[in-house]
C-alpha cells in the first residue's frame, strides 16, 4: 500500500509548524509532503523531517494533485475552500478552524474520546477548540463511570491561542511597560500584559462570547450528550503557552474523591498531578511541550451542590489543543 501524500495547509503558522514537528516525532508514514500557505508565504522554506521544504501557494489544482490527507490550520475562508475541493476527491481534510465544527455532517473528533466518529467523514473532519479538547479528555472517564449532570468551566487561556501575533503583543507590551513607553493593543481588546481579559471572541446576544459557546456546544457534541448542562467563562491571561481551566462538575453517581481520581488515572492522554500537600498540581509551565492533559486539585465541592467536585486542568493548547490532536486523527485514518 502506497504511503499517503500529506499536505500541511498553513504550514508557516504557529500550529502548522508544530504539526510538522509532531508528524516527524511520531514517525508518521509520509509518502510525499507538500506545504501550502498564502501567496505571501509561497516560496519560503520550512524545516521538515530534517530537510528544507519549499512552501507552495495554495491552489485547487496543486492541492488535489498532491493530497491524500491534509492537516489544515489556515482560517475559516480557506477551510470553506478545502471542504469544497475535498468533495468527491481522494483527499481527507483535518481542519483546525471552527468553520464547520457544529455541522452535523462533519465529525468533531478527539481520538481518546470518539475515534469511531472519524470514519463517518465525507472528506472533512473538524479539530475541536483547544479549550474543549483538554476539557473533554477529563470529562470522558468521569462521564463513563459516574455520569454527568452539569459542568461549569472558567478558562485561563494563553496568548498563543491568538497565534504568533498574540505572543508578539504580550512581549511588546511587557517591554513597553518596563520602559515606561506607550502601550498599544491591536490583537486583544484590552492591555494583556500583567492583566486578565474576560473576553475571547465576540459577545453574543445571550451575554456569552462565541469562544465560550464553542466550548459548550463542542463538549456536548464530542461526548454525545446534547442536553448536558455546560457553562463557560473564557479569560485571556498573560502567559505565553498552555491553557488552564477551573472546572466544577456534578455527577449522577456519588463517587468519593479517591474514586474520581482513580477513574482519571490511566485514561489515555491524561496525567493526574494531585498531591497539594507536596506542592504537586499542574501549572502552565508544566504543560509546555507535553502531549498529555494534566489534571489536579481534585476535591469535593463544599458549596452544597449534590455530587459536585472541583478540578484544575492544564494542557499545551498548540499541541494537544491543535497540532497533536490533528496528527492523532490522521493516524486513526491510516489505521482504518
Amino acid at each position: 500500500m502506497a504511503l499517503p501524500r500529506v499536505s500541511v495547509v498553513g504550514a508557516t503558522g504557529l500550529v502548522g509548524r508544530k504539526i510538522l514537528e509532531k508528524l516527524e516525532q511520531r514517525r508518521f508514514p509520509v509518502g510525499e509532503l507538500h506545504l501550502f500557505a498564502s501567496e505571501r508565504s509561497a516560496g519560503a522554506t520550512v524545516e521538515a523531517f530534517g530537510d528544507p521544504v519549499r512552501v507552495e501557494k495554495l491552489t485547487r489544482e496543486a492541492f488535489l494533485a498532491n493530497t491524500d490527507i491534509a492537516l489544515a490550520s489556515a482560517g475559516k475562508d480557506v477551510s470553506a475552500l478545502l471542504r469544497e475541493w475535498a468533495r468527491g476527491s481522494q483527499a481527507v481534510v483535518v481542519d483546525n478552524s471552527s468553520a464547520f465544527r457544529m455541522d452535523p455532517e462533519v465529525p468533531l473528533v478527539v481520538p481518546e474520546i470518539n475515534p469511531d466518529d472519524a470514519f463517518r467523514h465525507s472528506g472533512y473532519i473538524a479539530n475541536p477548540n483547544c479549550s474543549t479538547i483538554q476539557l473533554v479528555v477529563v470529562l470522558k472517564p468521569i462521564l463513563d463511570r459516574f455520569g454527568l449532570r452539569r459542568v461549569v468551566v472558567s478558562t485561563y487561556q494563553s496568548v498563543s491561542g491568538a497565534g504568533q501575533k498574540g505572543i508578539d503583543e504580550l512581549s511588546t507590551q511587557a517591554i513597553a511597560l518596563f520602559n515606561q513607553a506607550k502601550i498599544e493593543s491591536n490583537v486583544f481588546p484590552r492591555q494583556i500584559a500583567f492583566n486578565a481579559i474576560p473576553q475571547i471572541g465576540k459577545f453574543l446576544d445571550n451575554g456569552y462570547t462565541d469562544e465560550e459557546m464553542k466550548v459548550t456546544n463542542e463538549t456536548r457534541k464530542i461526548l454525545g450528550v446534547p442536553e448536558l448542562g455546560v457553562s463557560c467563562t473564557a479569560v485571556r491571561v498573560p502567559t505565553f503557552a498552555c491553557h488552564s481551566e477551573s472546572v466544577t462538575i456534578e455527577t449522577e453517581a456519588a463517587p468519593s474523591v479517591e474514586e474520581l481520581r482513580n477513574a482519571l488515572s490511566g485514561f489515555p492522554g491524561l496525567r493526574v498531578m494531585d498531591d497539594p500537600a507536596e506542592g504537586i498540581y499542574p501549572v502552565p509551565i508544566d504543560g509546555v511541550e507535553e502531549d498529555d492533559v494534566l489534571v489536579g486539585r481534585i476535591r469535593k465541592d463544599i458549596s452544597g451542590a449534590e455530587n459536585a467536585f472541583n478540578l484544575w486542568i492544564v494542557a499545551d493548547n498548540i499541541l494537544k489543543g491543535a497540532a497533536l490532536n490533528a496528527v492523532q486523527i490522521a493516524e486513526l485514518l491510516l489505521k482504518h
